[in-house]
């Protein structure tokens, strides 16, 4: 993994359709953190991803020109981008505190889990779910085993914090 540190990756997974690609920031045993390449020549945000039933990981010739672009456009890694990785409790506890809002996927992409941390222990998280418009609604809790990717800072759910916390919004 160290030989892809601050490159563009792509990492397939054995069970899961979609491929995650971005910037590989840091890593632990059980967690990669990377600067988000949901598309084309676009950052938008970070993925946090479970070392789990990872298929392969490529560094070659799409990435590399994807990651040329990118820094061209100067939206490359930044060294001080950090997130604890010692285990899931602990970032997701670094998450909110710094952002606020995040959301996370199980091994179905099916559904995403928007929302902020009300409570969080070794075996689950309880989150104050915020649907599609932007108004927080109820608390939701989910095995935190189960949670394989964890993204923030991106467009989408800065968007609906956004609307959530603005009082003029009719």
């Amino acid at each position: 993994m160290k030989d892809y540190l601050n490159k563009l990756i792509t990492i397939k997974f054995s069970d899961r359709k979609n491929r995650e690609s971005g910037f590989l920031i840091d890593f632990s045993a059980d967690w990669i953190l990377l600067k988000s390449n949901p598309v084309d020549f676009i950052i938008d945000g970070y993925t946090i991803v479970r070392n789990k039933n990872i298929e392969a990981i490529y560094h070659e010739e799409k990435e590399k020109f994807t990651e040329k672009v990118l820094r061209l456009k100067k939206l490359g890694p930044n060294q001080t981008e950090k997130i604890p990785l010692e285990n899931i409790v602990e970032i997701f506890k670094h998450i909110n505190e710094k952002f606020g809002i995040f959301q996370f996927y199980r091994k179905s992409e099916k559904a995403i889990y928007p929302g902020r941390l009300k409570e969080i222990n070794s075996k689950k998280i309880t989150i104050d779910w915020i649907d599609l418009k932007g108004n927080w609604t109820e608390e939701r809790s989910f095995k935190l085993d189960k949670i394989r990717v964890v993204e923030f800072e991106n467009d989408y759910i800065k968007s609906l914090k956004l609307v959530a916390d603005s009082s003029s919004f009719p």
